[in-house]
């Protein structure tokens, strides 16, 4: 069976439109005198206050040394602070500051720009159905990775 032209091949299709949204995203946050990363933790701490510079790495899937660069930075703005763990002397809770929320508005304005950008003339059955392979290609490669690390 002959391989798909590249313009056609799923791997090369999904790592082209992930690479496209990154570049547009990017030129937002830097228009902010920021960084996409820094956008995210913003993102994920609205969704996960309270959550550990360890916790938030793992989610995240980078190294701790990482995300506590990432958070000094966020900190110098003051969009994020850490605040003590009440059970756990060790640990800091990062939370944000009052001021990220016109910096979280924009990434959510931005956000819907993109989607709105990506989905034009799709309708509504093609991107349930793309979403759909999506959620099942995100199980497929899961399963194999935890299948993988068990056998490890």
């Amino acid at each position: 069976m002959d391989a798909p032209p590249l313009e056609r091949d799923l791997l090369f299709l999904i790592h082209d439109v992930a690479r496209m949204m990154r570049t547009r995203i990017d030129q937002w946050a830097r228009r902010h005198e920021m960084t996409r990363a820094q956008w995210a933790i913003l993102m994920r701490l609205e969704r996960h206050p309270g959550i550990s510079q360890a916790e938030l790495a793992a989610l995240i899937e980078v190294e701790p040394i990482s995300v506590a660069r990432l958070i000094d930075r966020l900190e110098a703005k003051d969009l994020v602070e850490r605040r003590p763990d009440p059970d756990d002397r060790r640990l800091r809770r990062l939370h944000l500051r009052p001021a990220s929320k016109p910096i979280l508005k924009e990434i959510k304005r931005c956000k819907a720009q993109l989607n709105d950008l990506m989905m034009a003339d799709i309708p509504l059955h093609a991107r349930e159905a793309v979403a759909e392979v999506l959620l099942q290609i995100k199980a497929n490669l899961t399963a194999t990775a935890e299948a993988a690390r068990s056998q490890s």
